[in-house]
């Protein structure tokens, strides 16, 4: 939200009316609980209990605590939208915010990527996957992962920084956390978004290509099933075909008006464009933090092992401890078919 054209143009200390700020802020501080619980919920179950220490689960762990760190720049993407100028947090809040968000935005994309390849592997190939896959080499996958992210992310340090409306005579009421003079005239905000676009493009594609071999895959060998786990594994097909479709779906969703955002920033030359511009932030702004919250549905919640090691955990332990001790009951066996074609 930084756009020059806009400057004239506020309400009040905000570039937008209380008729889009009072909706934003309540969709963002529910997403913030959901998120907030979900993520933390997925990182202890994963770590508790050792069942649910498997390599997909390991992926998930790490992305629940990128979707945490991100909600932790929420609070200051509020203040901006409430309260334009001035910027009270100081330089470092306003680089390091910008920063964190955009690291862990590219860690959970890679995440996502890497899971699905690994996907890929268990259903495609699942005598290699068992072989090639494992924890170890996953912990390192995930070390990697965070490591190229957080580099990759590093020149959102030099992008953003703290300015005042007219520099030559500072007034620290003008203070705004936002694109740099420098990032702008040197080309490094115009590369940050080549990068930040190749981010999601790229990882769009190969998700299509997975996805849509391990649907074709799944589709040939729908009548190739036989044994006592027949009608689960079918049904494990078609859950998992629509999991997979969502996946795409909300990546698509989530991340596209983001991008479409800060191409149209790049060309603003009017007061049109930037407020084009700004509304896009806006509704950018909200998809950021549900692709943050969205992951342990889309990833979790569909399973039903996941459901009843929640229950284990923070319902009715001793219920379950005792469930432990008896035979599998016909819903169990489907859940455990189901769990062994998806992997989650």
């Amino acid at each position: 939200m930084d756009d020059p054209f806009m400057d004239h143009h506020h309400y009040g200390d905000s570039l937008f009316p209380s008729s889009t700020l009072i909706p934003v802020t309540i969709i963002c501080l529910l997403l913030f609980i959901i998120g907030v619980t979900g993520n933390t919920m997925t990182i202890l179950i994963i770590q508790r209990f050792k069942d649910m220490k498997t390599t997909t689960n390991l992926y998930l762990s790490s992305m629940a605590v990128s979707d945490l760190v991100i909600f932790l720049s929420l609070p200051f993407d509020l203040y901006r939208l409430w309260k334009y100028v001035p910027w009270v947090f100081g330089e470092l809040v306003c680089r390091l915010s910008h920063y964190i968000n955009e690291g862990c935005t590219y860690a959970t994309i890679l995440h996502i990527t890497a899971l699905s390849m690994e996907r890929y592997l268990a259903i495609c190939f699942p005598l290699k996957a068992k072989v090639v896959v494992t924890k170890r080499r996953v912990k390192y996958v995930i070390l990697a992962l965070w490591t190229f992210a957080l580099l990759s992310a590093a020149p959102m340090f030099f992008l953003v920084g703290v300015e005042y409306e007219n520099e030559t005579q500072p007034d620290p009421d003008t203070r705004q956390c936002k694109h740099t003079s420098y990032a702008i005239d040197s080309g490094l905000l115009h590369t940050t978004i080549w990068v930040s676009t190749a981010y999601f493009f790229c990882p769009m594609f190969c998700l299509l290509f997975l996805y849509g071999s391990i649907g074709r895959r799944l589709w040939k060998t729908r009548n190739e099933l036989h044994g006592p786990c027949t009608a689960a594994r079918q049904k494990a097909h078609r859950q998992t075909i629509k999991l997979l479709v969502g996946v795409v779906i909300a990546f698509a969703i989530c991340w596209l008006p983001f991008h479409i955002g800060r191409n149209l920033f790049t060309h603003v030359d009017d007061y049109h464009t930037a407020r084009v511009s700004q509304d896009f932030n806006v509704a950018s702004m909200v998809l950021f933090y549900l692709s943050a919250s969205i992951n342990p549905v889309l990833y979790n919640l569909m399973s039903h092992k996941y459901r009843t090691a929640a229950k284990r955990l923070f319902l009715l332990p001793r219920r379950y401890r005792r469930r432990g001790q008896r035979q599998l009951s016909t819903r169990d066996e489907i859940a455990t078919c189901t769990e062994t074609l998806t992997g989650v």
